[in-house]
């Protein structure tokens, strides 16, 4: 039988998502630079979803608050919109947050996310790229294992 429309898909969902937050990084600081209000609460419930208030998320609406949040505490993720206002791009803010002392996982979330834009962006060295159509917690719950496999495998190398 097609679950498709009938609500079962958000409950195979939901399961999946439980199944994996146990299995889901310890991310306890998460920084998001969204200039978007309605983007970065959407991003931040999702992020309360898949971990709940076990974790905390400092918000920038601009890159240089962003900046400012990092050099305060290094984070353990940041997220960073692709296009923040009319001047700053994920290009430009990647070397600033490096800059700033933060060398873990960038994950970059993009409304303009193509095939071609998430390579680039990958070469530029972040960790994955999200569309914005795609913030629900079973997209953002894959990410997160992703790169928990990745720091994983970073350690055993290292050991």
């Amino acid at each position: 039988m097609n679950s498709k429309g009938t609500g079962a898909e958000y409950l195979v969902e939901k399961s999946d998502l439980a199944r994996l937050s146990k299995e889901m990084p310890k991310f306890h600081d998460i920084v998001v630079f969204e200039d978007e209000r309605l983007d970065s609460d959407r991003l931040l419930a999702t992020l309360r979803t898949i971990y709940g208030y076990d974790i905390e998320v400092r918000r920038a609406r601009t890159l240089t608050s962003g900046i400012d949040l990092l050099l305060a505490k290094l984070p353990h993720l940041v997220m960073l919109d692709d296009y923040m206002g009319p001047t700053d791009r994920a290009d430009d803010a990647l070397p600033l947050i490096r800059r700033a002392g933060f060398t873990g996982p960038i994950v970059v979330v993009s409304g303009a996310l193509n095939r071609n834009r998430r390579t680039e962006l990958l070469r530029l060295g972040v960790a994955d790229a999200i569309n914005k159509d795609d913030l629900d917690s079973g997209s953002i719950g894959k990410v997160l294992l992703q790169l928990a496999e990745r720091l994983k495998q970073q350690v055993e190398k290292k050991a």
